[in-house]
């Protein structure tokens, strides 16, 4: 498999290996102009060629979807593999219908896969856990400090619109610039800005007011005796750290040696 690098801005002029493609993509001098062009050709011959192309796209991927299903279950107890593969459907859903013609085209495919991911991690968390004999019902398990939990839980209150979740959760734990996040056409970066402010205003108020003793299970008590800080909410990822280990301790499962988090 291998694309014609005289198709692209800034690579080589000849034709070049997928596996070759992803090291220089992944090289920080590529710019992300770059990017857009590559994924835009490799999507569109996975539409119109089908399985072959579309395991490529998957390939050249995985440098951003293992990071991400890892992070979805770090602190997941069970099994990880259906939260693996909803990443994974997230993703491939997201290459049939992701629009070309907007750019930014990687952030769009990794947010599709995180909310896949996501959404089966919530599901697994409120689950019943299965017990033998009889594999009887038993009360879900308690929810870890998982930040992503706390940003679910303030949509389920009403104190941010899934919008305002995503927006947080992108830009403040998955590193993405705020320039980058997928913003609707006509809403300026000053805007945005504005409005993420404002939703990290009353996030921060919310945790304030719904303190509670970490012992019952609740992220968000925890999480607001580290957030209500900043309204701001800079350097989020590493107080988050301070939120698990309030309410889960340390991780309940080591990384397996399959599955997205096994590619390494």
């Amino acid at each position: 498999m291998a694309v014609d690098g005289r198709l692209f801005d800034h690579l080589p002029d000849r034709i070049i290996p997928v596996d070759e493609l992803r090291d220089l993509l992944l090289d920080q001098r590529c710019p992300r102009r770059v990017w857009d062009q590559v994924w835009a050709h490799v999507i569109s011959r996975a539409r119109i060629e089908g399985s072959t192309w579309t395991i490529t796209a998957v390939g050249l991927a995985l440098p951003m979807l293992t990071p991400l299903a890892a992070r979805l279950t770090e602190r997941y107890a069970d099994d990880p593999s259906d939260i693996h593969a909803e990443v994974l459907r997230g993703f491939l859903d997201a290459l049939r219908t992701v629009d070309l013609a907007e750019g930014r085209i990687t952030v769009r495919l990794r947010w599709a896969a995180y909310r896949a991911g996501h959404r089966a991690l919530l599901d697994g968390m409120d689950g019943p856990t299965p017990k033998p004999p009889g594999f009887h019902s038993s009360e879900p398990k308690p929810p870890s400090g998982h930040p992503d939990l706390v940003l679910a839980r303030a949509v389920k209150a009403g104190v941010l619109n899934r919008t305002e979740a995503e927006l947080i959760g992108a830009t403040r734990l998955e590193g993405i610039e705020l320039a980058d996040w997928p913003r609707p056409p006509g809403l300026t970066y000053k805007t945005l800005a504005k409005h993420r402010r404002k939703a990290e205003n009353r996030l921060a108020a919310w945790l304030a007011e719904s303190d509670t003793s970490p012992d019952d299970g609740d992220p968000t008590g925890a999480a607001a005796t580290t957030w209500q800080t900043s309204n701001e909410m800079t350097g989020v990822e590493s107080q988050s750290q301070n939120v698990a280990k309030k309410v889960g301790g340390d991780a309940a499962n080591q990384p397996p040696n399959s599955g997205l988090q096994g590619r390494g």
